[in-house]
């Protein structure tokens, strides 16, 4: 069932997905040569803390993994998709890219958002990557109108990143959100004609999040029962907002 949010509950999101948007934000200057994902990790545990509020991804338990998860953050470097575990041993160097990843509970309601930052200079074939990521999310961003449909948000980030010759990560989709971290609807990156399809309406909240890999889409998870990366070991991006359904478009509720 696809809940619909009330204007009170989406500013109550919205305080969610600021507050998870200052901390990457943080995050972002922070991310340099020499940095380890867990000072990263340290960094944001203390951020979420001291706004009062409860950390999203830590303990969240998943079937496929069969355990829990132990980090605040999710820190995926270079060839890492998603779910990268934060380590003391993971320096970042120039030329890495790493995707941040994290969520929070605050006032009973949930914010996740995602962001990609290049560590140094990266070059041009990484920037185009990172660029055409980003474009994708926010053309499906532009896409979260009432009266339209899922799939209308799921083809726009497909066909920018494919016709842009990057592979759209298939494992893993977006997904709606509020007093749960994983709602429904399920929010693939791709046209899945085997899927729901659901009109749009307003108090829906989607958390769109495109996962590109610059080479194959074909991932595997690492022994950890977490990591994913790209199976032919080419850099990945993701980015992620929450986005409101409304009367008068997209509110992008995890940014100012």
């Amino acid at each position: 069932m696809i809940v619909r949010r009330s204007m009170d509950e989406l500013h109550k999101l919205r305080r969610s997905g600021l507050l998870v948007y200052q901390i990457l934000e943080d995050l972002r200057q922070m991310a340099s040569e020499g940095v380890t994902t867990h000072d990263l990790e340290v960094a944001a545990e203390k951020k979420i803390a001291d706004a009062g509020a409860r950390p999203a991804f830590k303990g969240y338990y998943t079937q496929a993994s069969g355990t829990r998860y132990p980090f605040v953050l999710c820190t995926s470097v270079n060839e890492e998709v998603v779910h990268g575990m934060p380590s003391a041993k993971r320096k970042l160097r120039r030329g890495d890219i790493v995707s941040i990843d994290t969520g929070v509970l605050l006032d009973g309601y949930y914010g996740d958002s995602a962001i990609t930052v290049a560590i140094g200079e990266v070059n041009d074939s990484v920037q185009r990557l990172l660029k055409i990521t980003e474009e994708s999310l926010e053309l499906a961003i532009d896409r979260v109108r009432a009266g339209n449909r899922l799939f209308d948000v799921c083809g726009a980030v497909e066909k920018h990143v494919t016709a842009n010759g990057f592979s759209i990560v298939r494992e893993f989709v977006g997904h709606g959100i509020g007093t749960s971290l994983h709602e429904e609807p399920q929010i693939p990156n791709y046209v899945d004609r085997r899927g729901e399809n659901p009109r749009l309406k307003p108090g829906m909240v989607l958390a769109i999040e495109p996962m590109v890999n610059a080479g194959k889409a074909e991932t595997k998870v690492l022994a950890d029962k977490w990591t994913a990366v790209a199976k032919d070991g080419s850099y990945s991006a993701h980015f992620e907002h929450m986005v409101a359904v409304t009367d008068n478009g997209p509110w992008v509720l995890s940014r100012p």
